[in-house]
């Protein structure tokens, strides 16, 4: 209790800022159940009313979209994570958290300089010989500047924003305390896992912190890629990359997003649309590691339609076991197999009670719809789409992984068609889901699978009568302990319990009070400014008590 109520007053400046972007878009509600009443109320005087009711008529997507813009770097990567999670928010949604932008005024480059050169270990002419100190790029996290090496290599460099570690240490404190809450207080809010979606966030931030991280990604996949030479991954300058800054080829091509200049530049549309889909597809179901943000501006034509694929700070990964669900998810969707189908969905579901009758019913209807239609015609993101609809009706929730898959997979399609409006998703995934499932029934691969399963049953066949006979014992000597786990009894019994506290420590300050003023009445003993010493130290132990008494009820809102 003591350690929570100092952490809250040392964000309690970042606090402030939070309540009042989220009183200024309507969500004061929000503020109180954090227990945060003090910063609602300072934030309410901050505001003007006419400008929160014009706010308050925008669509609840585009004020929960400008909230997290203004709330600053982790709120803007939450809202970049929430955009994957198709599996819980309908399209509106994902379109308002597509809009989040990393782009932001810069910082002055002689703000950065200190750190630069620190990093560096000396001055900035030490490694490079030119370095523009306008940056080409400005995001929430870091931002780019190109600069030219010793040797005339030109390079892209990286560097994190001063002060920003300790900025997204307080908003992962606070958004965890706002994740217990609301798992805690709202069951329809609960079933998002907001705990688990915070944790994903803090994972992803600390990834991105660590601009080091972000080469290992790219080198990772430039090895799974050495005998492709038509996809180009910028080369690393180690001896300049650090965790706050990267140094990287610098590659410049025409992003997949212009169109017109790639036509204008002889691109062949065709073959590019192909080129994406195939390195995509490899990385997802061969290599299992994958580019998470393949987005047009992260990935520029080269000459030769060749491709480059930058920025390396988001990647996703998918166990073998992952893989194998995906190609029988897709084996039922081209077989036309609904039974299949569902008992994939299922094992996604994890411990989330689902209605199995109807969601295979609903299954069944979703196969039906495509009968009939070519492989050639089948729209690979539409079809994920529908199915992603189909889990949030039946409040399913997708494993991370999964949904940032589904996620990859959307964009790709979406770009291949841009591209080339007869690009057939399907069509390129097929060949890769193949080989993935011969490869699961290939003899090494069962020879395997069978070693382990029977050394799996050997060891549980071996450890059974020990398991068996503790048991027993266990059992005659009435040492047999039946766990229930009521989730609300257990609140009850926390609120119980932070209610005695309280009470404990008003009956302490209460003795301290009557005992010092029976102190102060004595004569003699040693005296401070003319008081009792004793007497004085205790009505100072009843001040603190009765201060620390009073912040943690204002802290919960009134106590609860």
């Amino acid at each position: 209790m003591l350690w929570e109520t100092l952490s809250a007053a040392r964000d309690l400046g970042r606090l402030h800022e939070v309540a009042s972007v989220l009183v200024r878009y309507g969500f004061g509600d929000v503020v109180r159940r954090v227990g945060l009443a003090g910063a609602l109320e300072r934030a309410g005087r901050l505001l003007h009313k006419d400008h929160v009711a014009e706010l308050a008529t925008l669509p609840p997507p585009e004020r929960v979209r400008r909230a997290l813009e203004e709330m600053g770097p982790s709120f803007v990567k939450l809202g970049q994570l929430l955009a994957t999670r198709v599996d819980l928010f309908a399209p509106e949604w994902i379109a308002e958290f597509e809009k989040l932008q990393n782009q932001v005024p810069p910082v002055a480059f002689e703000a950065i300089r200190a750190q630069v050169e620190e990093d560096l270990g000396g001055a900035i002419g030490t490694v490079f010989a030119g370095f523009d100190p306008e940056p080409i790029a400005a995001a929430s996290i870091a931002q780019v500047h190109r600069a030219v090496l010793l040797d005339g290599s030109e390079v892209a460099v990286k560097v994190r924003r001063p002060g920003i570690r300790p900025l997204v240490e307080a908003d992962m404190r606070l958004l965890q305390r706002l994740a217990r809450i609301v798992e805690s207080e709202s069951p329809d809010l609960a079933r998002y896992q907001p705990r688990a979606l915070v944790r994903q966030l803090q994972a992803s931030l600390s990834r991105e912190l660590d601009l080091a991280a972000e080469c290992r990604h790219a080198e990772r996949i430039a090895a799974n890629f050495a005998g492709e030479p038509a996809l180009v991954v910028p080369r690393v300058h180690w001896p300049a990359t650090s965790e706050r800054m990267n140094v990287q080829e610098f590659i410049s091509g025409v992003p997949l997003g212009d169109t017109g200049a790639l036509l204008g530049a002889g691109a062949d549309l065709v073959r590019v649309a192909r080129l994406g889909a195939r390195i995509e597809m490899k990385m997802l179901f061969e290599d299992g590691f994958f580019h998470a943000d393949p987005h047009p501006g992260n990935v520029f034509w080269l000459p030769g339609n060749r491709l480059a694929l930058l920025d390396y700070g988001m990647v996703g990964r998918l166990s073998p076991a992952r893989r194998g669900q995906v190609v029988d998810l897709f084996d039922g969707l081209v077989r036309r197999d609904a039974a299949q189908v569902g008992e994939v969905l299922l094992e996604w579901s994890a411990d989330e009670r689902v209605d199995e009758s109807a969601l295979f019913e609903e299954v069944e209807q979703f196969i039906d719809h495509y009968h009939g239609v070519p492989l050639k015609e089948l729209h690979l993101g539409a079809m994920l789409a529908e199915i992603t609809a189909l889990l949030r009706e039946h409040r399913v929730m997708l494993p991370p992984d999964l949904a940032m898959m589904v996620k990859v997979l959307v964009t790709l399609e979406g770009v291949g068609r841009r591209l080339d409006p007869d690009f057939d998703m399907a069509g390129e995934a097929a060949p890769f889901l193949r080989r993935v499932m011969l490869a699961r029934y290939a003899p090494r691969a069962l020879a395997h699978r069978g070693r382990r399963a029977v050394g799996d049953t050997v060891g549980l066949l071996a450890s059974l009568p020990a398991q068996l006979r503790q048991g027993l014992r266990a059992l005659r000597r009435g040492r047999v302990n039946i766990n229930l786990d009521v989730e609300r009894l257990q609140r009850f019994g926390e609120q119980v319990d932070h209610s005695a506290n309280r009470l404990t420590v008003g009956i302490v300050v209460a003795a301290l009070i009557v005992g010092s003023s029976i102190v102060m009445t004595v004569e003699g003993g040693p005296t401070l400014l003319g008081l009792p010493l004793f007497g004085l130290l205790g009505f100072l132990g009843a001040v603190a008590g009765s201060l620390w008494l009073l912040w943690t009820i204002w802290r919960s809102g009134g106590g609860r």
